[in-house]
């Protein structure tokens, strides 16, 4: 039977260009100079990024996958029935549709990403092969606050799903603040399922974030193509490499681009002098303990509930209750 909720209908909360160019500006006055991670996710950047997901040193997305499919009972069994299922970071959905295949009667399917191009193309995808699931994209920047599209059938609760490592790209206080805003679009009788990476040796990660294919780096440097195509800016990639190094420190790995020589770089109507072998940190990902984790999500408003991780303890998918 065909039904009007088969029919995708994207809404878009867009940042204003201004906000963003300011905030990119901020980040390159700043020391060390400075980009948010947000900006890889073009369409460009999507697809690279998902290229990164099946390379062989980058554990967290097959390590993620195993779990998943070893947990996916109980997993389903606590997100509940008729449950509104909105993903933040949706991406290409490989493990949103073993979680959908699995949840009982759904009541809807909100994925959430700052790519409209790929948001949109894979809601098109879902919607075609789950008739029966109503499938609401929104195209925001999902660090802030936004108003939830009101499915045709009331969910018995919402749950947020963020999987991945996405997480960890923040900084601790943002982190917070970013499920702050999941406790929020929740509510009072929701949940939060999460992937979760975990502390672990050195070399085991530093490969992960630099892949001998280099399609990290791609990935990297297309964070510049950006830059030069959405904000009038001049950078010269070749003048740049990638380079992945973890901080035990600060349990995280930071992703940067070192300036190969002195150079100065205009953005708007702002220049940048660069040193030669200066870092432009374009990414930050930490790892956690269960215990770090618990004590971060309590801070936002939730409780850990579940924790399910592989035999060598890689990553963790969590599940946890709006306190």
């Amino acid at each position: 039977m065909n039904r009007a909720r088969n029919t995708v209908r994207l809404t878009e909360v867009p940042q204003p260009v201004t906000d963003e160019r300011e905030e990119i500006l901020a980040g390159l006055r700043d020391r060390p100079k400075h980009v948010s991670p947000k900006f890889f996710y073009d369409e460009r950047g999507s697809q690279l990024f998902e290229e990164i997901c099946e390379q062989p040193e980058y554990y967290p997305t097959r390590t993620e996958l195993d779990i998943m499919e070893d947990n996916l009972d109980e997993m389903a069994n606590l997100l509940g029935t008729a449950v509104s299922l909105i993903e933040y970071g949706s991406g290409s959905s490989t493990k949103t549709r073993l979680l959908l295949d699995q949840l009982q009667d759904p009541a809807a399917y909100v994925p959430v990403d700052i790519s409209k191009e790929h948001l949109a193309s894979t809601a098109e995808q879902l919607a075609a092969d789950y008739p029966d699931l109503e499938v609401l994209p929104v195209c925001t920047d999902f660090t802030k606050p936004f108003p939830l599209p009101v499915p045709s059938r009331a969910g018995a609760r919402n749950v947020v799903y963020f999987p991945g490592s996405t997480i960890g790209n923040f900084n601790i206080d943002e982190a917070v603040g970013l499920m702050k805003v999941m406790r929020g679009e929740a509510g009072d009788r929701g949940g939060l399922l999460i992937g979760v990476d975990l502390v672990k040796a050195r070399d085991v990660l530093e490969r992960a974030y630099n892949d001998a294919a280099g399609v990290t780096a791609e990935f990297n440097l297309n964070l510049l193509c950006r830059l030069n195509r959405e904000h009038d800016a001049d950078f010269e990639l070749e003048n740049f490499r990638h380079e992945a190094i973890y901080d035990e420190q600060h349990q995280c790995i930071e992703m940067r681009l070192i300036a190969q020589d002195e150079q100065t770089v205009q953005v708007g109507n702002e220049s940048f002098e660069f040193e030669e072998g200066e870092a432009l940190v374009t990414e930050h990902s930490h790892k956690f303990t269960v215990d770090q984790f618990a004590e971060l999500a309590a801070r936002a408003g939730f409780e850990l509930r579940k924790v399910w991780t592989d035999d060598a303890e890689l990553f963790s998918v969590q599940y946890l209750d709006a306190a």
